[in-house]
């Protein structure tokens, strides 16, 4: 069999590593030479594929889309210009690098996210070419292959969150690694570990981004950036849930103050755990926190979260909306969707699982789902949130459709308070949902029909 042509693809060979990257995190531009640097540092990998490679394919044709990868690797060798970049495939980069800081990983992923928010001019078209990225770190003392196995860890991952994962190359078992995180998890609620990020609703009648989801993040002081899959069901089996959700409570109306002092009064969601809803104390400790704020939150739950004990949530669920927390149904259709349990939740919104709306728009029968979800919300007089929007074309069809309300990457990835500020200022993602309706007419009249 030959080789593909593009095997063999290499930029020029690094000289140094990411020194950029090592001023401003050190402090100071290192000057050893990168085999120094491999032997006394991280060394980093990169895997790189372009996620609507297949979308690109179809419409560009077969042998245009084999070249895509030259043009995918040119923009990540202007991103990070002193890493090694070699083509494995027609849609995949490997990306190695090494600095003296592990923070090095997360700035690059930054850095390459940055970078494709520009489109491409393929043949005089203008084309998004989207990146998924898996990352890896290993100290010196790690092989290269446990840091390969864990960059394509990270992009199985990546595939799955639909976001950039970065992940550490595990330094003792994986019971070991647990172990040590359910002990440094009660230390890092403690010592402030934890941070929020949020990731904006946009009301797509009212043409307003009206509430923000917050998703809690841990920065583990060796391990790095320690992924939310990773550490909350081990919280939920150690009852370090419980605090764990208080903090977030708390962090959330902090954020909302200062989202208010800056002019922007958004709700906030947090999302809460099948386990709490029959805890009686956290129950109360939760709505005590609410009411003495007087903040507006609101609470998403899985519908699964209420098989595990019905009676004891239901009746929860109906404290928490009868001092103004609002109740959404997160996940819908992802997991056991009963009719049954739906019509007796206080619930005042609806989400499609991302599951139905990524394959939106080349799908014979998530349309149809997704459409009789929304009828089906709006009889129950809920509104309806289609949740891992990053299309323009799905956020289009779901507008017509009737949805309420859109969150995903076309909106925004998760941020921080800092730059959701400066993004609700800036407003532009408004423009995305401006007379949205206006190229799909024709659309309309389809999913309009009674």
């Amino acid at each position: 069999m030959s080789e593909h042509p593009y095997s063999q693809i290499e930029c020029s060979p690094t000289q140094t590593d990411a020194r950029l990257v090592d001023s401003v995190l050190l402090g100071e531009l290192r000057q050893d030479g990168i085999c120094d640097r491999a032997l006394n540092g991280w060394r980093f990998l990169i895997l790189a594929e372009i996620a609507n490679f297949a979308a690109l394919r179809r419409h560009l044709g077969k042998a245009r889309s084999e070249t895509l990868i030259v043009d995918f690797g040119a923009r990540v060798r202007e991103a990070l210009p002193d890493a090694r970049v070699v083509a494995v495939g027609r849609e995949m980069l490997e990306i190695a690098f090494e600095s003296g800081a592990r923070l090095a990983l997360d700035v690059a992923i930054a850095a390459l996210e940055g970078a494709f928010e520009s489109p491409f001019d393929i043949d005089g078209e203008t084309h998004d070419i989207q990146p998924r990225l898996g990352g890896a770190a290993a100290a010196p003392h790690r092989d290269e292959v446990h840091l390969i196995e864990a960059a394509e860890q990270a992009l199985a991952e990546a595939r799955i969150e639909r976001t950039p994962v970065a992940l550490d190359v595990a330094g003792s078992t994986e019971a070991i690694d647990r172990a040590q995180l359910v002990r440094d998890l009660p230390v890092a609620i403690e010592n402030e570990e934890l941070f929020l990020q949020y990731q904006p609703k946009v009301h797509l009648r009212r043409q307003q981004i009206t509430s923000v989801e917050a998703l809690v993040r841990w920065n583990h002081p060796t391990r790095g950036l320690v992924l939310p899959s990773d550490f909350i069901p081990l919280a939920e089996e150690t009852h370090d849930i419980v605090p764990l959700t208080l903090w977030t409570i708390r962090r959330s109306i902090e954020d909302q103050k200062i989202l208010s002092r800056a002019g922007h009064d958004l709700r906030v969601f947090i999302n809460i755990s099948g386990v709490l809803l029959a805890d009686a104390w956290f129950v109360r400790q939760a709505c005590t926190l609410v009411e003495q704020s007087g903040a507006q939150l609101g609470f998403e739950i899985t519908e699964t979260s209420v098989i595990r004990d019905p009676e004891s949530a239901i009746a929860n669920l109906k404290v928490f909306a009868e001092i103004g927390i609002v109740i959404a149904i997160d996940d819908y259709g992802a997991g056991l969707s009963s009719l049954a349990y739906l019509k007796q939740l206080p619930a005042r919104e609806l989400k499609i699982d991302k599951l139905f709306v990524t394959q939106l728009t080349s799908s014979n029968r998530d349309p149809l789902i997704v459409r009789s979800t929304i009828d089906l919300a709006h009889a129950l007089e809920m509104e309806v949130v289609a949740e891992g929007v990053e299309t323009p074309a799905a956020m289009a069809l779901l507008s017509v459709m009737g949805c309420d309300m859109i969150q995903g990457f076309l909106i925004s990835r998760p941020i921080n308070i800092d730059a959701l500020i400066h993004f609700l200022d800036d407003g532009k993602a408004l423009a995305l949902a401006t007379d949205v309706r206006a190229p799909f007419n024709r659309l309309a009249t389809v999913w309009k029909r009674a």
